[in-house]
């Protein structure tokens, strides 16, 4: 849940190394720092607070052409200065920077006090800075392979860590050198030409450089200026596989819009065009898939689908549940991940298990896929990230192509995931018994999909009024029913995420079961009601509310002309059918959540105390 940048080449380091953390500060902004390495010293720089204060207090940085960066989100030891990244090991011969959470620090802490090494923060991270001095120690040089007591060093160094880690390392008395390790946590290699990146994601690497090279497990990479290699930990030198850069500049830019999540908003019909391209077969009226490894009859004998992912991946994975049940009649089950790996729950024989994630690092997730497959299922990931540390252990899977997500608030990955399991439950229904006919259909509404957002988007300047008349509120009740209480269950915490209203999603039924006692003259409900199978229940269920003065605000099909005699206020959506319906009534919840933060002065895309990449469980 931090972001790391690191540069070796010919150019000043600094402006790539604060532009990177710029970037990268979705993944953590409680504090920063970066490296130097100047002509005879590493400068090291920390600041608490956004990157900006660390700009300020860098000012005119020192010039280098080897440098670190980090960003980040506590774990260990709160946001102060000694704590931030870059850490110092031994008397300053190691400075590195790190992504993850070592569960044995302690043990390794109290063995190099033992030894004299003196710490100055609360954090994890520290000791490996130490740990690496100490293998320096037992490891002497070599005049033949100049580079080798370094990377050995590492080496021993991270084989006695014990959880996860991304790291970038530069050495005092190694001047233009630098080792990437990665377990657990992203690492990204960007190759240039006589100037390589290191990153946690690729969005710092845009615009610099068109090649990159994803980090596996346990791999090393060396860089200098004169080129890279990369070592597996323990058996060393491995090929590695250079692929495109797709990301633009531009796509990590605000490309003026005020807040990444408001452009992300409206960039959801092309993420959704972008997530159906090249996957609706209308000769055979299905979808395609090229990344699922499964062979037909693998696909027949599925008899059971386990979906898994946390918060908002949770909540699409229950709009997958009715998709894919009510379409391709196979039994799902939706498991928090955080939650799977523990309970242990009995998996038939014939069970696929998918992990949803927009970022691929989700460790909740990640940690539950690893365990199913440990048990001898077979694995799949939704996933957005292409080279990611779940698209990388999974059996096969399918990416999102909603392009980078930048704000905290997942908006578009949302509406991508949900379409990418209605194209799931397309794709499985038709091996079974969805008809041709069907399929046609199903395909024709996927396709109006993007206008029908478009349409939705319209609703912006009404949502605002509604959220101007609303954003004092401190409790929200959201409200839905069938595919749209998974709906209900997003558009609550979205609200809680960035504007820090207390919120809580239920299936409309479920009122009158214990959260009508909530209901008074402050306490406005959102009932997500467009024309379908359970719109009379839902339509009682506000009247219910209504009866007990509170405040109402329907999200409601654009034909109703009843709903306005009920509710307080209307926002109005495109008719559609109710598979995916989800897709579209979450446009207006993103947006009401979105204006209620700015009105209530809210940092909408770095809320307090949350990270994008959740790489710590």
């Amino acid at each position: 849940m931090c972001g790391i940048v690191g540069y070796v080449g010919g150019e000043d380091a600094a402006e790539f190394l604060i532009d990177g953390l710029r970037r990268l500060e979705y993944r953590g902004y409680d504090s920063a720092g970066v490296a130097i390495f100047g002509d005879a010293d590493i400068a090291v720089t920390r600041s608490v607070g956004r990157i900006q204060s660390l700009a300020d207090r860098l000012g005119t940085p020192p010039p280098g052409t080897l440098g670190l960066g980090h960003t980040r989100w506590a774990t260990h030891g709160p946001a102060t200065e000694e704590n931030a990244h870059p850490h110092i090991g031994g008397d300053g011969e190691v400075v590195l920077v790190h992504n993850g959470v070592i569960e044995n620090y302690q043990t390794l802490k109290d063995g190099l006090i033992e030894k004299g090494y003196q710490f100055t923060s609360a954090t994890d991270s520290e000791v490996i800075a130490h740990l690496i001095a100490e293998g320096l120690t037992q490891t002497p040089p070599t005049d033949d392979q100049p580079h080798a007591r370094y990377v050995t060093a590492v080496q021993w160094a991270i084989g006695q860590l014990r959880g996860t880690y991304g790291l970038a390392v530069v050495f005092r008395d190694k001047p233009g050198f630098m080792i990437a390790a990665r377990f657990g946590s992203p690492l990204v290699i960007g190759v240039g030409r006589g100037e390589y990146f290191v990153a946690s994601d690729a969005s710092p690497l845009a615009g610099r450089t068109d090649r990159i090279v994803y980090l596996a497990d346990h791999q090393l990479a060396v860089l200098t200026a004169d080129g890279f290699s990369v070592l597996h930990r323990d058996s060393g030198k491995v090929r590695v596989n250079i692929q495109p850069l797709e990301a633009e500049s531009g796509e990590v830019s605000l490309n003026g819009y005020e807040h990444y999540m408001l452009k992300e908003i409206y960039e959801q019909p092309d993420a959704l065009r972008n997530a159906m391209r090249g996957r609706l077969n209308d000769q055979d009226a299905t979808a395609v898939f090229g990344g699922l490894n499964l062979t037909p009859q693998q696909l027949r004998s599925v008899e059971r689908i386990i979906l898994t992912g946390c918060g908002t991946s949770w909540h699409s994975a229950l709009v997958g549940e009715y998709m894919i049940e009510e379409l391709a009649r196979i039994p799902v089950c939706v498991e928090y991940a955080s939650e799977l790996r523990y309970r242990n729950p009995p998996i038939e024989n014939n069970t696929l298990v998918f992990g949803i994630t927009q970022s691929g690092e989700t460790a909740d997730t990640l940690a539950a896929l690893n365990e199913t497959k440990r048990k001898g299922h077979r694995t799949l990931a939704i996933c957005n990230v292409v080279g990611s540390s779940i698209a990388q252990a999974s059996d096969g899977g399918v990416y999102l192509h909603a392009g980078p997500e930048i704000g905290v608030a997942s908006t578009k990955a949302f509406t991508s995931q949900c379409c990418v399991l209605a194209m799931l439950a397309l794709y499985f229904g038709r091996t079974r018994h969805t008809s041709y006919e069907t399929g046609e259909r199903i395909i024709e509404d996927l396709r109006r999909l993007p206008a029908m957002i478009e349409q939705a988007l319209t609703c912006d300047a009404e949502v605002r009024k509604v959220a101007e008349k609303y954003q004092s509120a401190n409790n929200v009740l959201y409200l839905g029913r069938r595919y749209n209480f998974p709906t209900a269950l997003e558009g609550a915490l979205k609200l809680k995420e960035i504007s820090y209203i207390h919120a809580e999603g239920y299936p409309a039924a479920e009122m009158k079961h214990g959260p009508i006692a909530l209901v008074d003259a402050d306490t406005p409900s959102v009932f997500i009601m467009p024309r379908g199978t359970t719109y009379d229940k839902v339509l009682s269920n506000m009247e219910e509310v209504k009866a007990r003065g509170g405040p109402v605000i329907a999200i409601a099909s654009s034909e109703d002309t009843e709903i306005r005699k009920i509710a307080d206020d209307v926002i109005m959506i495109p008719e559609a059918p109710e598979f995916l319906q989800p897709i579209i009534t979450v446009v207006p919840l993103q947006l009401l959540s979105y204006h209620i933060a700015v009105l209530r002065g809210c940092d909408v895309d770095k809320p307090r105390n949350l990270a994008k990449s959740v790489t710590v469980e």
